[in-house]
């Protein structure tokens, strides 16, 4: 046979179960000539009568009787098949995710949510993914399972979620001239050597588009592509770094940098996630979504958990 209506096998269910075609239409909410054409289909399909008339009711034929445990188990498992997904607890569930994060999350947000995720999800591990410059790819081939930072505009499939807006800072250590200034001026700011943070390498940015409109230039000694190596390099030499306010509060203490508001108005940044729509529905991965959403709320408010 080279084609089976599977329909038939959920019809032979209730029909065998109930010994009725009005009960069993009934059982499948359907009709009972509907269910009258279903059974006369079944009898051709098996060459057997399958329910027979015994007075006012139907009895099964010997070889219903032989089907019946059979076809019940295989219309169980199928219902089953299409039923929600219950038996795995995403707070029970044994996972690895690969997430690809900014360097300064690596070292303010992934702690919390390792410590909040032993706690509420113990099964869930996390490898970290260096940055590259393809972040679309990364999450479309399954190389990444989500990524939280500065997410450009890609892919329409990509699914993203912002989770804060950070006001961009600058940063300075103790003995450089800026750190015990009252008021920074864009001139003093401009006049300041700078290291500029760029995955892509480049020098030149919003800054320096900003400053030329006042007929101001800054001098850019270093590009670096990660924020921690920025911060790090400014604790070591005099040098001006521009870093997000909350996000990176917790390295400006750790290696003593000044902090002071840029004298320019540059637009906000947003701290966002995305992930690729293969695991929107998955209940593990939105349990971590969930969790990552919780605990960059907590570190937006500057709260230790």
């Amino acid at each position: 046979m080279d084609y089976i209506d599977l329909n038939l096998i959920e019809a032979l269910d209730a029909l065998l179960a109930e010994n009725s075609v009005t009960k069993a239409a009934a059982r499948l909410h359907t009709s009972a000539p509907a269910m009258s054409r279903a059974l006369a289909r079944l009898r051709r399909t098996f060459d057997d009568p399958l329910l027979v008339r015994a007075g006012r009711d139907l009895v099964p034929t010997p070889r219903a009787l032989e089907l019946r445990g059979e076809v019940h188990a295989i219309a169980t498992r199928a219902r089953a098949l299409f039923a929600p997904s219950t038996t795995a607890d995403p707070r029970t569930a044994v996972r690895m995710f690969d997430l690809q994060v900014t360097d300064m999350l690596s070292t303010t947000f992934i702690p919390s949510l390792i410590d909040d995720l032993r706690e509420q999800a113990p099964g869930i591990s996390l490898r970290l993914r260096p940055e590259n410059l393809e972040d679309t790819p990364a999450l479309r081939e399954g190389l990444v399972d989500l990524e939280i930072g500065s997410i450009r505009p890609g892919d329409s499939e990509i699914h993203s979620e912002a989770l804060v807006t950070e006001t961009l800072i600058a940063a300075v250590r103790p003995g450089h001239p800026l750190a015990k200034a009252k008021t920074v001026t864009p001139q003093r700011f401009a006049a300041a050597d700078h290291i500029v943070v760029s995955r892509r390498g480049r020098a030149h940015g919003p800054i320096d588009e900003q400053l030329a409109e006042l007929g101001l230039s800054r001098r850019v000694v270093a590009v670096v592509p990660t924020f921690a190596s920025a911060l790090f390099l400014a604790s070591e030499t005099d040098v001006v770094c521009i870093a997000p306010a909350r996000l990176a509060q917790r390295m400006l203490d750790t290696l003593g940098l000044r902090a002071f508001p840029i004298p320019l108005a540059l637009p906000s940044v947003t701290v966002a996630m995305a992930w690729h729509p293969r695991n929107h529905h998955d209940r593990t991965h939105q349990l971590l979504r969930e969790r990552a959403r919780h605990i960059m709320a907590i570190a937006a408010e500057g709260v230790s958990r």
